[in-house]
């Protein structure tokens, strides 16, 4: 397979091997064709040609969901026997003959293509994640679920693989992660579990556990031909990918976090709740997030074992995984939470600041537009009806969007709520909380006002395409007659702030 006679098709130079513990992969300029070795490691076993044809064919099925376009098809590759000059020889071939192999084919595209060499360019941007957030919120809500693979959601079956990583990371104490982060990570954990057992439940029965592709993260996505692809995920192992769809964002987030853009993590995080609405699964993430930071931590500690590997990079492992291994303790201090309420008009800059704030502090931004169109049952990018606006539904949307955000503020979280919040006892609503959560410990809350002149937000209406809101600027009249002051008692939480102007002073002091 090295020489470029053997394919079918015209190659582009030389063809290049590479190889994983796991596969070969040859590059041949148009095509990427990959072997699976006949090993087993317990957790995967390619040892038979039966188990290799079984996963290349998983392999492409799993991977045709988020990358179509990439995965072609399964070949065998066969051995003819023939002669020449009176020698009988061998000769292989994809197709015809007698299968002694299997390959998997597929699209070869530009290794710069890959999110993690992006990223390492500096090229990733926040319109990407957003991408990357519908495309990934898409993937998961086609993915198969069942009885047989909601039980892997139970908690026994979660917290295997996490206790596994414990049990073989061990040993690292005192070479790439401290003591006490070991302990204090692991007591996490089983506080998580004791403590989390109803979430869990509410996950296995609300369909959170899916055929997810379980190794989401940069690496494995790829913007190709203008669209994000999700590829390479896991096909041998069903514990890996019959799993929670915070699992698969977990990795993602953790991976941008690991890089040091929490900001992109936030964007994408954000993204991806708004389009599924599963902000319910916000109450599972830290032991998701943990757990991952945790795996790679693990997997790069295995690297200090290996004595073929350089004494250099051996160093650089051991910082890397002490790094990963910091991260996953991290993710086990909560934070205190907070509520940042949006008040103003359509059109005054209250999402826009909102997502600038949510990225500033990685926090949860709550548009009470997404909430109103999930509470409607409809695609939030489609206009809404009346229906949609009436006063009971307003009611609705206001008490989803303040309870949620009440209840995430206490697991955590910093939490933006985002609406118009022209009402004093809307407004009284919001604040209450700080109040009412005075006995169970603090939940600070802050209202942010945002106000500009009235053309700028009639301008801003008139131009504004693909958001999810419907206001539009014939409404403005009715908003400004609706809107009620602040009363003397709510000042103490406001800050107005002019959206026309410079808010880096602002956004830098919050």
């Amino acid at each position: 397979m090295l020489q470029r006679s053997f394919y079918p098709h015209p190659t582009v130079g030389s063809i290049e091997l590479l190889q994983t513990h796991v596969s070969y992969v040859l590059l041949t300029g148009p095509y990427v064709y990959k072997i699976k070795k006949p090993v087993n490691f317990g957790f995967l076993d390619y040892s038979t040609l039966e188990q290799r044809r079984h996963f290349c064919t998983e392999e492409i099925r799993l991977n045709q969901r988020g990358a179509k376009d990439l995965y072609l098809e399964v070949l065998p590759i066969s051995i003819l026997e023939g002669s020449a000059n009176g020698q009988t020889s061998d000769k292989f071939t994809l197709g015809r003959g007698e299968t002694v192999e299997y390959a998997l084919k597929m699209v070869q595209f530009p290794q710069t293509d890959l999110l993690s060499n992006r990223f390492a360019a500096g090229s990733i941007t926040a319109d990407q994640m957003v991408e990357m957030g519908q495309v990934v919120a898409t993937f998961h809500g086609q993915s198969q679920t069942s009885d047989y693979i909601s039980s892997f959601g139970e908690i026994p079956r979660v917290r295997q693989s996490i206790d596994d990583n414990y049990r073989q990371t061990e040993k690292y104490i005192g070479i790439a992660q401290t003591e006490r982060h070991y302990r204090e990570t692991k007591e996490f954990t089983d506080r998580f579990f004791a403590s989390h057992g109803a979430a869990f439940e509410r996950r296995v029965q609300g369909k959170f556990i899916r055929e997810c592709h379980g190794d989401l993260h940069l690496q494995n996505v790829c913007i190709w031909q203008d669209r994000i692809q999700l590829f390479d995920c896991i096909e041998f192992n069903e514990p890996f990918r019959f799993v929670d769809t915070m699992y698969d964002v977990a990795f993602a987030v953790m991976d941008l976090t690991a890089r040091q853009r929490t900001d992109l993590g936030n964007v994408f995080l954000n993204t991806y709740l708004e389009q599924t609405g599963d902000w319910a699964g916000l109450e599972v993430l830290p032991i998701y997030l943990s757990r991952q930071a945790y795996v790679r931590a693990k997997v790069t500690s295995f690297l200090l074992d290996d004595r073929a590997v350089p004494a250099e990079q051996r160093v650089a492992a051991q910082q890397t995984a002490g790094d990963y291994y910091r991260l996953a303790w991290e993710y086990t201090q909560r934070p205190q939470g907070q509520i940042l309420v949006m008040a103003g008009l359509s059109g005054s800059g209250k999402s826009t600041l909102g997502r600038q704030i949510a990225r500033r502090l990685n926090g949860i931004h709550l548009r009470s537009d997404a909430i109103r169109k999930h509470l409607g049952g409809i695609g939030l990018f489609d206009r809404g009806g009346p229906e949609l606006y009436t006063a009971e539904m307003t009611a609705k949307t206001y008490d989803r969007l303040i309870e949620l955000g009440s209840q995430l503020a206490q697991q955590g979280y910093t939490v933006i709520l985002d609406a118009k919040f022209d009402r004093q006892s809307l407004r009284r609503q919001a604040i209450s909380l700080e109040e009412r959560s005075a006995n169970a410990g603090a939940l600070p809350v802050r209202v942010i006002h945002c106000q500009a002149p009235l053309d700028i937000l009639t301008q801003r209406l008139h131009h504004r395409t693909g958001d999810i809101a419907d206001a539009t600027a014939d409404l403005l009249a009715a908003q400004q007659t609706a809107w009620e002051d602040f009363w003397p008692a709510e000042l103490p939480y406001v800050t107005t702030v002019d959206t026309t102007q410079d808010l880096t002073d602002f956004l830098n002091n919050l």
